[in-house]
């Protein structure tokens, strides 16, 4: 089992300086490899550059560049060429599907916040000074920084990362672990239906509020967003602007991660199976297509794009994707079963009667059957109907 963990560097302010010039020739790395492969292919011969033949001219590049591209770890330096070989994949694979191609594109040094070290001794050394209290991880061409481990790290360390966000550093590591004991059984099981209006509903008739943090810091963030669109280009003042705004962003995507741990701690550790909606979140948060008019030329009719932007809005601050990831992976370490169910029909089909009509749902609260008036919260049925759909499937196809 691998866990991942994270951890507030503290480095120098020669050490931040060293840092940043490791994401600055990285950065310069990938987008000098990206060039590669955007002229090879432009060529008459239209030749294929790949991750082996960029790797294999590591070498020279360090021998020419000692003082910027030698200074770092080889096997980072491996793994950032690896990246752009990982969204070239990604790119085929989209265009194989049909989907929005999406070419990959050069990062600035502002966009470029990782350097990844894929083994733990090679470049990085986690707790690199076991007698002293401090905890410290060395960076080659860093030296050994001060690191805030809030919590033990269990396990053998396998990769490391560095990560900048705003003015602060992180280390992200993940471990190898034993599979943990599973938690005691507790012979409960659970539907869960996700929603905007609640959080989430379960079976059991229970509701979870739905925060919207996004929603409640969006007057702030806007009024930091107008401060930032009135300041002058390269000046002292947007940068700190520019920062105002990302700690806004920040605090409310850690509430939102904090929000999504805690709800799914508490259903871990109360069911034993727990069924949710397989949710395809990107379609659903689409932008609706354009209704062209039929009588005006260069024309379009209303098509709801705006109350469909206000609804696509909720749908990213309610955080559903997250939230059923972070599920997932709590389950697995947990020993609990978790499964995903096709959503359609759940909040129209009576949990009674079995009746299935668009009439059953005449709000988005309510639902009242129309075969034999059965009344309920339209979320709680479809959490019912969500379970019964999950455990058949349990049953059909046992582990």
């Amino acid at each position: 089992m691998i866990c991942a963990y994270q951890f507030l560097m503290r480095p120098t302010s020669g050490q931040q300086g060293a840092l940043a010039e490791m994401l600055r020739d990285h950065c310069s790395l990938y987008n000098g490899a990206l060039q590669e492969r955007r002229d090879a292919y432009r060529h008459a011969s239209k030749t294929t550059v790949r991750y082996g033949q960029q790797s294999a001219q590591l070498k020279d590049i360090r021998a020419f560049d000692p003082e910027r591209q030698g200074r770092w770890s080889f096997s980072s330096q491996q793994a950032t060429l690896r990246r752009l070989d990982k969204a070239f994949a990604a790119f085929f694979r989209r265009i194989k599907t049909g989907d929005k191609p999406g070419y990959p594109r050069f990062r600035s040094g502002k966009r470029f916040d990782t350097v990844d070290f894929p083994k733990d001794g090679d470049g990085c050394r986690w707790d690199s000074t076991p007698h002293d209290p401090v905890t410290r991880v060395r960076l080659q061409g860093v030296g050994h920084v001060k690191v805030h481990q809030h919590r033990p790290v269990v396990g053998k360390v396998k990769t490391v990362s560095v990560k900048r966000e705003g003015r602060r550093w992180y280390i992200i590591l993940t471990a190898e672990q034993a599979q943990p004991e599973p938690l005691p059984k507790t012979g409960s099981v659970v539907g869960v239906d996700m929603g905007i209006a609640n959080f989430l509903a379960d079976s059991n008739g229970e509701f979870v509020t739905n925060p919207r943090h996004g929603k409640k810091a969006a007057a702030k963030l806007e009024a930091a967003q107008q401060a930032l669109s009135r300041c002058k280009r390269g000046s002292k003042r947007r940068r700190k602007a520019v920062e105002t705004v990302a700690k806004l962003h920040r605090k409310v995507r850690r509430q939102r991660l904090d929000h999504a741990h805690k709800t799914a701690l508490g259903l871990v550790r109360e069911h034993d199976f727990i069924a949710h909606e397989d949710l395809k979140i990107r379609n659903m948060s689409k932008a609706p297509a354009p209704k062209p008019d039929p009588d005006q030329a260069g024309a379009f009719l209303p098509n709801g794009a705006s109350a469909k932007a206000g609804l696509n809005r909720s749908i990213a601050d309610a955080g559903w994707g997250v939230f059923l990831a972070i599920l997932a992976a709590k389950a697995e370490g947990a020993g609990r079963e978790v499964i995903a169910v096709d959503p359609r029909n759940t909040s129209r089909t009576c949990p009674e009667c079995g009746h299935v009509s668009a009439e059953n749902r005449p709000t988005q609260e309510k639902f009242h059957c129309q075969a034999c008036g059965h009344n309920a919260h339209a979320d709680t049925v479809g959490a019912i109907n969500v379970l019964r759909t999950g455990l058949v499937r349990r049953d059909t196809n046992p582990a």
